[in-house]
């Protein structure tokens, strides 16, 4: 799992980083608002722990701020703040879960894990996958890209499906063409990279973010960072 955690206590920052560590969990740190931001924005994380008293952007900021480019990403705000009036603030600025400081850790971990399994369960359930401003509805089996709808023939669909859904996971191409032709498909053939390139065409031929990248020696992966 994927954590980016924004939080300007350096004491604080090395307990939860050594902590989730420990568990497995790869974190990533911004120590302020702005930084924090930026990272959310142009990287991709399972979840995010979030502190409200940051220089320059509060977490508040930051929070509506994510909120308006990823309405799923899993969101704890973890803080000093403890009011009543401070948790409904959080919440209400798009936090999944509001935390107070001092905790104990073994509850930090707990909380994370439900909001992972929360997050699993929601993506699920829905029948749009979303990948930065790329749309693919499995029900209709229609996508888009920036809104605009992008034609694609069945085969095109069922490995462009099948990318989105292991985002971020390196696919190699026996893997491919095991999903998306038939299993006892000629492993000789290079229809992978063939329709790799015919879906590059279509979803990455403009100036936005390229979403399908190649790693070379072992496959393709799609991806929100270059």
């Amino acid at each position: 799992m994927k954590i980016l955690l924004i939080e300007d206590t350096h004491d604080l920052i090395s307990v939860i980083v050594r902590g989730l560590s420990d568990a497995n969990m790869e974190v990533s740190v911004a120590v302020d608002g702005q930084t924090g931001l930026e990272m959310a924005i142009n990287h991709h994380f399972d979840l995010i722990i979030l502190d409200i008293m940051l220089p320059g952007m509060n977490g508040i900021q930051v929070c509506k701020a994510i909120r308006k480019l990823n309405a799923s990403v899993p969101i704890l705000m973890l803080t000093a703040l403890a009011t009543t009036e401070n948790i409904v603030t959080g919440l209400d600025s798009g936090a999944d879960d509001y935390m107070v400081k001092p905790f104990k850790f073994a509850e930090l971990e707990a909380r994370i894990r439900t909001l992972a399994r929360r997050s699993n369960r929601d993506v699920l359930l829905s029948d749009v996958i979303s990948v930065l401003d790329l749309e693919i509805n499995t029900a209709s089996k229609t996508v888009s890209r920036n809104k605009t709808a992008v034609s694609l023939t069945s085969t095109e669909y069922r490995l462009l499906e099948y990318l989105a859904k292991n985002q971020n996971k390196v696919l190699s191409r026996v893997q491919i063409l095991e999903n998306v032709w038939d299993i006892d498909f000629n492993m000789g053939t290079n229809v992978v990279d063939v329709y790799i390139n015919y879906l590059r065409k279509k979803i990455d031929h403009s100036d936005r973010a390229k979403l399908i990248h190649t790693v070379f020696g072992m496959g393709y992966i799609m991806r929100t960072e270059c």
